[in-house]
């Protein structure tokens, strides 16, 4: 990872996550709004009934042990933790995200299962065959090389486990390719939310595939998930936030001022929300 871009994310999320925490809660991710996107429900639950959706997707029973690829402020790693009593580790480039994850844990009295490091996710200070779950929910994005992404959250996977990657694309390509038009439109979303690329969903599966990993299956829910850029559009412009907008400084005020660019990407059938689930033979 280029020292440049890590220090933009690591700069984006250590002035944003107290705000977007304020304002959202600790769910740094998208909401779920059922297969087309049509129920109504509270914006906190529809985070929450994502992470649900996905581990009833990907079949998700059981577990003790379980690696959160971008864990923010520990969102989904915690409530991961408590669900299964499993011990869970994040990892973060943001050591403002870090400090607060590991402050929430020893708020909800799991401090003893759950540890919160900085690292680079394209090389893991952990041993190979080290977790039963790799999840990955909304960091793929950020990856300036997919492949040693994918690779690395493998490697470190236990055999029989389960790998759960969950991610910005763009559209699939191999009936067009993307027009400029298009390109440009992704080059806007790249630069204000600190992103090198992003591929397609099929582009992940080959990839997936390619390292090894066994029973791949993906699914598009950009429908069920699109919803959650019109909330988060109406929760920006609250006096709230808008006072906590001026504190957070201005990469997070062009954040919030582009919100519009992934809510028209979702419209246009560009920006798709992916998922991918596999397992590491035993």
């Amino acid at each position: 990872m280029s020292a440049t871009l890590y220090q933009r994310i690591q700069a984006f999320y250590d002035s944003s996550s107290g705000l977007w925490e304020e304002i959202w809660g600790e769910h740094m991710h998208h909401g779920y709004y059922g297969a087309e996107g049509t129920q109504k429900k509270d914006r906190r639950q529809a985070q929450i009934d994502l992470i649900e959706e996905i581990l009833q997707w990907a079949q998700v029973n059981q577990i003790e042990s379980l690696l959160d690829v971008g864990c923010g402020i520990g969102g989904s790693s915690l409530y991961l933790a408590a669900k299964f009593h499993a011990q869970a580790t994040g990892i973060t480039l943001s050591p403002v995200q870090m400090n607060r994850a590991t402050e929430r844990a020893g708020e909800l009295g799991l401090t003893s299962q759950s540890e919160f490091l900085v690292a680079n996710a394209q090389a893991m200070p952990f041993a190979d065959n080290s977790f039963d779950l790799v999840w990955s929910l909304e960091s793929g994005e950020h990856m300036p090389d997919k492949g040693k992404f994918i690779q690395e959250c493998y490697r470190v996977l236990k055999p029989g486990g389960k790998m759960i990657v969950v991610t910005w694309c763009h559209r699939p390509t191999d009936d067009s390719p993307l027009s400029a038009d298009e390109q440009k439109h992704l080059q806007d979303i790249y630069r204000v939310y600190c992103l090198p690329y992003v591929i397609s969903l099929p582009e992940y599966a080959a990839i997936a595939n390619q390292v090894g990993l066994k029973n791949i299956h993906t699914a598009d829910w950009s429908k069920a998930v699109a919803p959650f850029w019109h909330v988060v559009i109406d929760s920006a412009f609250t006096p709230k936030a808008i006072f906590g907008l001026l504190s957070a400084g201005w990469t997070t005020i062009v954040g919030a001022l582009s919100l519009g660019l992934m809510r028209r990407g979702y419209q246009r059938g560009l920006i798709r929300f992916g998922l991918l689930c596999g397992v590491k033979e035993l």
